[in-house]
């Protein structure tokens, strides 16, 4: 078929009335899918059942001669050690640089703001709310929950566009000459929703960074770093680059289990430098007599160590990249070379970002609503919810079956054709 574009007025209108027919057979299937979120599927949760039975007795709950049952020593404010090697590991730091908390990282990113807005960074810098006016650079698309928690803090948030090798550095490197720039927001392995690993050189640009705040910090959500489906993507050690240019503090990393095991009820991290560790440490000791001992535990005898992590994951694999495969299938199947739409091919993480014709993407949400598939809302993965395109869409292929995955996927397809010839009829009107 040819591109929409060089359809004919009269071919788009037959266009149109062919994909409308289709849509109404496909209502009539009563489609109820959710498909807003990067949940993984019930059999992905399954596979974790062990934990539920793995810490059984009061035999089972101790940890290193401590019964983690009860509040713990001073040491455990940080996790159980066990737990803080398998989190170092996965980030690529010392364990004695990482703080195990409870069982969200978006928690501890919002303590994290908090703690900077509160009462600075480190000891001796200004706290954020007593300053002029804060700004955060925001790669987009991004997370929705990112922006949402700047949004909360009356932050403005600066879009730094993303390329095939992570943020624009260029536009990073300029934006933080501006000293009220504190930070950004980076989700650096499979980024969310692009499935975009950053490279070396993103990675050394970002460690090499000079901002004109003292009090700058990126915020390095690895939300997906063992999460690969396919391949073998290998992402740069930026706490290696940093320390190498005595820059370690400008940083704070965060990951967590919830996609590795249950995704209610998993363990989260943080790690940063000494410096910001023990920062954090002398706030957390107000905050808290200490995290889950008990989940972190299960956890960690379940899973050993980083090797079991990653023997996990390969299971995790097996599952989530059928379902990836099925919608890349759909897209080449029913869009590909018509000119309407382009999308990513990601080899890990949870999602796919589906960019359509410009102006389309909250009548493609539309439509899908209509014939009963529920996706991320238009707009989310940018600033304030504003996509200056209309054109993004986040794809969250993992929770439904895989029936009714490709079902929704071929009806996607059908909503960006039938948005595009809406789009091209009322534009030669």
């Amino acid at each position: 078929m040819k591109k929409y574009a060089e359809l004919s007025h009269q071919e788009l209108v037959r266009e149109k009335g062919v994909l409308l027919e289709k849509l109404n057979e496909y209502k009539s299937e009563g489609l109820n899918l959710n498909m807003s979120r990067g949940n993984p599927g019930a059999d992905q949760l399954a596979m974790s059942e062990g934990l539920l039975t793995c810490v059984a007795t009061s035999a089972d709950c101790i940890s290193r001669g401590t019964d983690t049952r009860n509040y713990g020593p001073p040491t455990m404010l940080e996790g159980l050690p066990e737990m803080r090697d398998i989190f170092g590991a996965i980030l690529g730091v010392d364990a004695a640089r990482v703080i195990v908390g409870g069982n969200s990282s978006l928690s501890m990113m919002y303590d994290a703001f908090s703690r900077a807005m509160l009462h600075g960074v480190l000891p001796g810098m200004t706290p954020w709310m007593r300053q002029d006016k804060i700004k955060f650079l925001c790669p987009s698309p991004g997370y929705d929950r990112h922006f949402t928690i700047c949004e909360r803090f009356g932050i403005e948030m600066i879009t730094v566009p993303m390329t095939a090798c992570g943020p624009d550095m260029d536009a990073v490197e300029e934006l933080v000459k501006d000293p009220a720039v504190k930070g950004m927001w980076c989700t650096p392995k499979y980024s969310n929703p692009t499935g975009i690993v950053y490279s070396d050189e993103t990675v050394l640009r970002l460690a090499a960074l000079n901002p004109a705040a003292p009090d700058f910090r990126i915020f390095w959500d690895n939300a997906y770093a063992v999460h690969v489906f396919r391949g073998d993507d290998r992402l740069m050690n930026i706490m290696e680059a940093l320390e190498r240019n005595g820059k370690e503090d400008m940083i704070y990393m965060f990951a967590s289990s919830s996609k590795i095991s249950f995704a209610g009820s998993g363990v989260a991290a943080f790690a940063a430098s000494a410096a910001n560790i023990a920062e954090c440490r002398r706030w957390l000791f107000a905050q808290t007599i200490g995290p889950d001992k008990v989940n972190q535990l299960r956890h960690t005898k379940f899973y050993g160590d980083i090797k079991g992590v990653e023997s996990h994951m390969k299971r995790h694999a097996e599952l989530v990249r059928p379902k990836f495969d099925a919608v890349m299938a759909a897209f080449d199947s029913g869009l590909a070379g018509l000119g309407i739409a382009d999308w990513s091919n990601p080899s890990g993480g949870y999602f796919i970002s589906l960019n359509v014709m410009d102006g389309c993407a909250k009548r493609v949400n539309d439509l899908m609503k209509d014939a009963g598939v529920v996706l991320t809302p238009a707009g989310a993965t940018f600033p304030y919810g504003k996509d200056p395109r209309d054109a993004n869409l986040r794809i969250a292929p993992t929770f439904p079956p895989l029936g009714e995955l490709k079902m929704a996927s071929e009806i996607l397809c059908v909503c960006v054709r039938l948005a595009a010839c809406e789009r091209l009829l009322d534009a030669r009107a």
